[in-house]
């Protein structure tokens, strides 16, 4: 079962707590007011939904990590790079 992110931006703190019930909370952000969530990804629609009716919270954004492409094309190591991880700098 595949995870994905969920990103809720929220006017307070204090409802922080009760996002637990939609998934993993992974990080919470006191300064910029913010949760970072995981959840299933064949619910993220639903929980955005719930999470975006909610009077605390201000917008809910999914991550984009599970779609993005991590094989690199074409990348090759720079030479004067390698030589310098051989010397230990």
């Amino acid at each position: 079962m595949q995870r994905q992110g969920l990103i809720v931006w929220l006017y307070s703190l204090k409802q922080a707590k009760m996002l637990r019930r939609f998934g993993n909370v992974h990080y919470v952000s006191k300064k910029l007011k913010y949760v970072v969530l995981y959840c299933n990804q064949d619910e993220i629609t639903e929980n955005m939904e719930k999470l975006n009716s909610y009077s605390f919270v201000k917008k809910v954004e999914p991550s984009y990590k599970p779609f993005l492409k991590v094989q690199y094309e074409n990348s090759s190591p720079d030479k004067a790079k390698e030589y310098d991880y051989k010397m230990g700098i």
